[in-house]
């Protein structure tokens, strides 16, 4: 795994549509690998064929339990854990974490807050911070830095998520650093299309990205537009 959002996400819950709708909340985010398991049977079957980076488990199964899958996914696995349950006894939350989860989050949650909590557990098990820093992977822009491999902004007293469509703009736009981008080769590198039916879009996309990494984004200093042709990027 190369990227925060290039993990692949194993999601274990019998219901249907709480599974289609945490899966559209992942996406939206950027995630693109999301494998889903409806019970234990389910999800003991996909860990003979694969291995997730990250499990978001129900305790509810209708087959079992999730306190019980994690035991068995522990014998074969140290994948990291996240449960995410309607159970929110106390003694559920520390059984959970007692047997080695790295998070317990409760029904109904705030998308965000999901979104954050995974974030968090990847950066955690995946890019520590400690480890060593590729150059190509750190981009400097005055008081912010735009970590690739995490996949967030670091500003001195913050840190901000980007979405994979804002990374897959801004390192476009990074390999070509002091030139023109110009509005099909972005929307090529980001939605392998033409720019018709994308202007929108694209101008959404720079907006929020601006709002992240510009100290001032109504007067950006570093994505520059050049008008009628596309974006640059100075650095």
């Amino acid at each position: 795994m190369k990227y925060i959002f290039e993990s692949t996400l194993l999601l274990v819950d019998d219901n249907g549509e709480f599974l289609k709708m945490v899966t559209g909340i992942l996406k939206r985010e950027g995630f693109l690998h999301i494998d889903c398991a409806a019970g234990v049977r389910e999800a003991e079957d996909y860990f003979l064929k694969k291995e997730p980076d990250l499990v978001v488990l129900d305790v509810n199964l209708p087959d079992g339990d999730g306190f019980s899958l994690m035991q068995k996914i522990r014998t074969v696995s140290e994948v990291p854990v996240l449960f995410l349950s309607a159970r929110d006894e106390d003694s559920d939350r520390l059984l959970g974490l007692g047997l080695g989860a790295d998070d317990y989050m409760v029904k109904p949650f705030l998308p965000r807050e999901l979104i954050l909590r995974i974030s968090a557990i990847l950066k955690r098990t995946y890019f520590p911070k400690g480890s060593p820093a590729n150059r190509d992977e750190v981009l400097v822009l005055g008081e912010c830095t735009v970590d690739f491999k995490s996949g967030v902004a670091r500003w001195a007293d913050k840190e901000i998520p980007l979405t994979a469509k804002e990374l897959l703009i801004l390192r476009k736009l990074w390999e070509n650093r002091g030139n023109i981008v110009t509005f099909d080769q972005l929307c090529q590198a980001v939605w392998e299309d033409n720019y018709f039916g994308y202007e929108n879009t694209i101008m959404v996309h720079i907006r929020r990205l601006r709002e992240k990494i510009e100290e001032n984004p109504s007067r950006p200093r570093f994505l520059i537009t050049v008008r009628g042709l596309g974006y640059k990027l100075k650095v």
